[in-house]
């Protein structure tokens, strides 16, 4: 399977609608890839909470749009990131969509973890209640979000969903980028399944960007990663690894705590 993980530059220069124009260019680029991940609000950047209630549109906005016509043209599984969604109720959500290579809205996903210890995101924006998984061709989805990779229990409701491959968009700031490569590994081996993490480059709200977009197999050992600045990381992985290596080593069955019948 190919995947290709954009991690696109977001500073305080471009306007949303041009960086809009720009991500649909760069995704129609990865006609090759089978799914295309982008990162979390590219659109106006994750620390830039001010900017929030101006750009939010509905579920089926601008972006929407420009992404389900770019998935279309490519033909590929695309994540199209996180945008600042407004519900009809007036509710601010941060939200990731998942188009098919059809175009189609396949799912969204409400981020459930929000980032900002009483202030930002975790004032202005509505929590999400629900996991989402979503079935590939090739393998099952988990879709988390940023601040959500801290929360190993997440990760775990979705690989007893059935995910195989953890797919998070984010906006991960340089200065705990440490944690971000140590966590996306954690995930990586505790639910032996793959993880794909996409981050932003640039610099936004005054705040430099991660980047390092990371790719990890279910061992933990990195497929690939990104460097600091505006790149597409793409690699190839084999899904069936994750089967094969949960009954190689099967410590999922192992577990006691968190389940309503221990197995053994």
């Amino acid at each position: 399977m190919r995947a290709s993980l954009i991690q696109i530059r977001v500073d305080e220069g471009d306007s949303v609608a041009e960086r809009r124009l720009r991500a649909a260019d760069l995704v129609r680029a990865e006609a090759d890839a089978d799914l295309v991940v982008l990162p979390e609000l590219w659109t106006t950047g994750a620390f830039a909470y001010e900017t929030f209630a101006a750009e939010a549109e509905p579920l089926q906005g601008p972006t929407h749009d420009a992404m389900a016509s770019a998935a279309k043209d490519a033909g590929v599984w695309l994540h199209a990131g996180s945008i600042p969604e407004r519900d009809p109720d007036g509710t601010l959500y941060n939200t990731a969509l998942v188009h098919s290579p059809s175009g189609e809205l396949v799912a969204s996903y409400r981020k459930i973890h929000r980032f900002g210890f009483d202030q930002g995101e975790a004032v202005l924006m509505g929590a999400g209640r629900a996991p989402v998984t979503v079935p590939l061709p090739e393998t099952t989805v988990g879709l988390a979000t940023c601040y959500d990779l801290r929360f190993p229990e997440l990760f775990r409701t979705l690989t007893d969903a059935g995910a195989e491959t953890l797919v998070v968009s984010a906006g991960w700031p340089e200065r705990r980028r440490a944690h971000w490569t140590l966590l996306a590994q954690a995930r990586a081996v505790e639910n032996q399944a793959y993880v794909l993490a996409c981050g932003t480059a640039g610099t936004h709200a005054g705040v430099p960007q991660a980047g390092h977009s990371i790719v990890v197999d279910p061992w933990g050992e990195v497929l690939a990663e990104a460097g600091p600045d505006e790149e597409v990381l793409r690699v190839e992985f084999d899904p069936s690894r994750v089967p094969a290596t949960r009954e190689q080593f099967p410590a999922l069955k192992d577990r006691v705590l968190g389940l309503e019948t221990p197995r053994r």
